[in-house]
């Protein structure tokens, strides 16, 4: 069964614009799509599928880089299940490294809020925890009182 491109964008969760990007950046070929003599694109099924593949590989943080070798190794089957399993764990590892990035911000901004909230509430605790918490960084510690950012 062979739909529209508005048809194959709400079935999908995808704009338009989207479709069309992948297209011409190649993620797309002529199994996914055909034109019409009036030059509309009709998507088959196997578009349901590609589109459905690629989203997979974004929602793991894959880079358009990434996705196109990635989509290029499915279609040709060059890649041993060994290869595979490496690279699976590369993206692991990436995603781990980012996931402490982001708690160590989460720590600073809960910091952060913890100070400025105990401002209001008790002025000197709050600068405790700035000495403190600045006695254990490596941040400047002249900063001026109340100036935790």
């Amino acid at each position: 069964m062979m739909m529209r491109i508005q048809e194959l964008a709400d079935k999908m969760g995808l704009t338009i614009h989207t479709i069309r990007f992948y297209e011409k950046e190649g993620l797309l070929d002529d199994r996914h799509v055909r034109r019409e003599s009036n030059n509309y694109r009709n998507y088959s099924e196997e578009a349901v599928e590609r589109l459905g593949l690629i989203k997979k590989f974004q929602s793991i943080g894959c880079s358009l880089a990434e996705l196109k070798e990635a989509l290029q190794e499915c279609d040709t089957n060059m890649s041993t299940n060994l290869e595979i399993i490496d690279w699976i764990r590369g993206k692991k590892k990436e995603i781990e490294s980012k996931r402490e990035e982001y708690d160590q911000m989460l720590d600073t901004l809960n910091k952060m809020l913890e100070y400025k909230t105990l401002l209001m509430d008790d002025p000197q605790k709050a600068q405790e925890i700035q000495r403190t918490w600045y006695t254990g960084s490596s941040v400047n510690k002249k900063r001026a009182p109340g100036a935790l950012f």
